[in-house]
């Protein structure tokens, strides 16, 4: 990390990191997106008169506001809008539905919520209605704004929890994870000191902006200064222009874009992808080595590093390009100075390097908990570690390997899915009799849904079709719904409690093509 950005990740508050780097590279380009471009100096003066404008309506330090809305700079300048005011913000990935926007809505106890009103063919605004959310307005592309001259002094405290966002455990509802501007603030440090970026890079968000990576990448220009090119709607091969028109040299966001990088690439071996492009970066879903040495070998000139992070903790570990090949295809890398990984046994005790335990977290990018505070004390350690329910082992290097996870989640394209939550919608189907879910390894989406049902004697055979029909009918989001649907007798299980024998159904299965 260089000197300039060391003395930028020591901002208390986010509103001090941008009014900082504002002042350092005015006229630099920070945001771009389709012809439009948002330098840092814009930044800093449109999210204060935005904050004005939040504030007329009744904003204040403290006040909730909830906000579902696609990757755009109307939302980072919202965002930061948000945090110069010291307002509690809730982001809510934007294909949430009425399930899980009508309950983060109802946990926060959100005072306002920002819609993009009819997006991608669904009316957010009407839902937010029928949900009953209050100060609800719509921020797709036309924001509040206001005389700065009405505002108070800026926050100056960054512990504060001025952040909730949603992740889903191994219940059926989403818990709400408490993060201060510090903890995000040291989240993308962590990025960025593993990637040794520059002022000359030109990065890409091809992710949704309400996700954990939002401000974490958004960190990591404000630290080194360097812009992004926005995708609001991200598909392949059309992204491809905007990734070439601008010179794009940092790519990626998980295991699924590298695949997709991959595809494209394939169609014409001959033609690098993207000319600029030299490195690709991400997390939140399983790599498998192989597409680090498929990119290695089929995309020359390209480096991948992949990392570990959660919305608990935005970035944990990051692969560099300075780590070996060996490294970058077989680990998540290594944590930055103040990330404590502690592995332990059963017991509790710390195992050594080379032994898998249970991964816990200790240090300032880890959130301050739940919402709910039995959750909280569930997560944490007598000692203040995390536990993040993850399994896996240290190497002597200091390179952290997953192995497994403790916890019944999918991670599909780099978004957490409760195997209970669509498990309990399967048992109310009328020919159900039993229903487990599983994620298996897919290359192109780092796990997959597979739902393996035992039916009711007698009961009519079902067809994948059926069931996600039947999910939808239920409220399921679509990223959520099953890909693969496997059919058995019985369910193995256990002889004691005749608990479900998930890792059968994962070996059984992970194989079979999706049908």
């Amino acid at each position: 990390m260089t000197d300039t950005a060391h003395a930028l990740g020591a901002s208390r508050t986010l509103w001090e990191l941008v009014e900082r780097r504002a002042a350092l590279t005015p006229d630099r380009p920070v945001l771009l997106q389709g012809e439009r471009t948002l330098t840092f100096v814009e930044l800093r003066d449109r999210a204060e008169r935005v904050a004005a404008g939040l504030h007329d309506k009744g904003v204040r330090s403290g006040t909730v506001v909830a906000w579902q809305l696609p990757t755009r700079i109307e939302t980072a300048l919202l965002t930061f809008a948000l945090a110069r005011l010291g307002a509690t913000q809730t982001p809510i990935i934007p294909f949430y539905r009425d399930r899980e926007v009508g309950f983060a809505l109802r946990e926060s106890q959100a005072d306002f919520f920002a819609t993009p009103g009819v997006w991608r063919g669904f009316d957010h605004t009407e839902m937010a209605e029928r949900l009953g959310a209050r100060g609800v307005f719509e921020a797709y592309d036309d924001l509040p704004e206001g005389d700065p001259a009405v505002l108070p002094p800026p926050p100056a405290d960054g512990t504060s929890v001025r952040w909730i966002y949603w992740t889903s455990g191994t219940t059926s509802d989403p818990k709400g994870v408490l993060h201060t501007d510090r903890s995000l603030i040291a989240g993308g440090s962590c990025l960025a000191h593993a990637l040794h970026l520059s002022e000359a890079d030109i990065g890409s968000m091809a992710f949704p902006y309400a996700h954990i990576a939002g401000p974490d990448y958004t960190v990591m220009l404000l630290l080194y200064g360097f812009p992004a090119v926005m995708f609001e709607q991200f598909a392949m091969p059309d992204a491809l222009e905007e990734y070439r028109r601008h010179g794009v040299t940092v790519a990626g966001g998980s295991t699924a874009f590298y695949s997709m990088f991959l595809t494209e690439q394939r169609k014409d071996p001959a033609r690098k992808l993207i000319p600029t492009l030299r490195l690709l970066a991400g997390g939140g879903a399983p790599k498998p080595p192989e597409i680090y040495h498929a990119v290695a070998r089929e995309m020359p000139g390209v480096q991948l590093t992949h990392g570990y992070g959660m919305s608990e903790v935005p970035m944990i570990t990051m692969g560099s390009p300075d780590d070996t090949a060996h490294h970058l295809a077989t680990t998540e890398g290594r944590p930055p100075e103040g990330m404590e990984i502690l592995v332990v046994d059963a017991d509790g005790k710390q195992v050594a390097a080379g032994v898998d335990g249970d991964v816990r977290l200790r240090g300032e990018a880890v959130c301050q908990g739940y919402l709910d505070p039995r959750q909280t004390a569930e997560a944490f350690d007598a000692d203040g570690f995390l536990i993040t329910g993850d399994l896996g082992h240290v190497l002597p290097t200091g390179h952290l390997v997953l192995t497994g996870r403790a916890k019944d989640i999918i991670i599909r394209k780099g978004e957490n899915i409760s195997a209970k939550e669509i498990e309990d919608l399967l048992h109310r189907h009328p020919a159900v009799q039993d229903a487990a879910v599983v994620g298996l390894p897919d290359a192109e989406r780092g796990e997959r849904v597979c739902a393996v049902l035992e039916l009711r004697p007698g009961a009519q055979q079902l067809t994948l079709p059926e069931v996600t029909a039947y999910l939808r009918g239920e409220g399921l989001s679509t990223f959520k719904l099953p890909e693969q649907l496997e059919v058995l007798d019985a369910l193995p299980r256990n002889e004691t409690l005749r608990k479900v024998l998930k890792y059968q159904l994962r070996d059984r299965f992970a194989d079979r093509e999706r049908a």
